[in-house]
């Protein structure tokens, strides 16, 4: 059955802000500090790959993951997306890295922006802590077919009124607690226990965001589908968008795109890339070893 969140008494204002800086990206798959551009990535593995990229979406929903800091994820999700335009698919493309609150900036930039740089400078000007050599590609993709773009996301400003004051919609049974489990293991095991689902809950409410402007792009452009490109774990179908999507009744495929063979698992399809050389991320809460 399932639970309301109640709201919870207000956390402390430095704790929060720096918990929600994990966000959209957890500690786990942090942007390493060097620059990285999607270019061509060395040999992978994929289950089914060689197929399913060939042809059309056969469902209206098309749900793309990332490991936000992979090159070759990035590259090999472009060539998935690009083989599926080429054969004839012109899908609208929403995104979790434009905040719901830029659609309006996002609507102008695609009618007046000819390259992507001029798109993310509209529309996300203070870069939101993205790489957006990744998404360049993608943005070029729909300005030169004419895909029309979606901002996908809450704001970190929303998605930390629910983790300060809780969140009045219902929670799917057995969403909560795997999703607390991710947010401990995405902050390296160091939020306090009373922040794990308030953070939980934030991200649930992040994935009912997304299928909400899936909802409205399909309604928007029957016919046409819609991709979404967001962070694998929104796409897991055990967990992220797709439990919202099925409420709706509306058909999808999830495709994560994972550094390891054990996560692939939690898609309809994935594909392994390999894994990007990063500093260790939990190594700044780690305590200096004793002399």
């Amino acid at each position: 059955m399932p639970a309301r969140m109640p709201v919870k008494p207000p956390v402390l204002p430095a704790l929060l802000a720096c918990a929600l800086s994990a966000l959209p990206a957890s500690a786990a798959h942090a942007q390493a500090a060097q620059p990285a551009t999607a270019s061509p990535p060395a040999a992978t593995t994929s289950q089914a790959a060689a197929t399913t990229s060939q042809a059309p979406a056969p469902v209206p929903v098309l749900l793309l993951g990332e490991v936000h800091d992979n090159p070759d994820g990035h590259h090999a999700r472009l060539a998935l997306l690009q083989s599926r335009v080429d054969a004839g698919w012109h899908p609208a493309i929403a995104m979790e890295q434009f905040d719901r609150e830029r659609q309006p900036d996002l609507d102008r930039a695609q009618r007046e922006c000819k390259d992507a740089a001029c798109v993310v400078a509209m529309a996300a000007p203070a870069r939101a802590g993205w790489n957006w050599d990744f998404y360049a590609p993608v943005i070029d993709l729909a300005l030169r077919e004419h895909l029309p773009l979606y901002a996908a996301n809450l704001s970190r400003a929303d998605a930390g009124h629910i983790v300060e004051h809780g969140w009045d919609q219902p929670v799917p049974a057995g969403v909560l607690q795997p999703q607390v489990d991710e947010v401990r293991t995405g902050h390296c095991g160091m939020l306090p226990d009373g922040m794990l689902a308030p953070m939980a809950t934030a991200q649930v409410a992040r994935d009912a965001a997304m299928a909400d402007v899936i909802s409205a792009a399909l309604a928007a452009h029957p016919g046409d589908g819609v991709v979404l490109l967001a962070g694998n774990g929104h796409v897991r179908r055990d967990i992220g968008v797709p439990v919202w999507l099925r409420a709706r009744g509306l058909a999808y495929e999830s495709v994560g795109f994972v550094e390891e063979v054990a996560e692939t698992s939690h898609f309809d399809r994935a594909e392994v890339v390999p894994a990007f050389a990063r500093e260790d991320p939990c190594a700044k809460f780690k305590a200096p070893a004793k002399p």
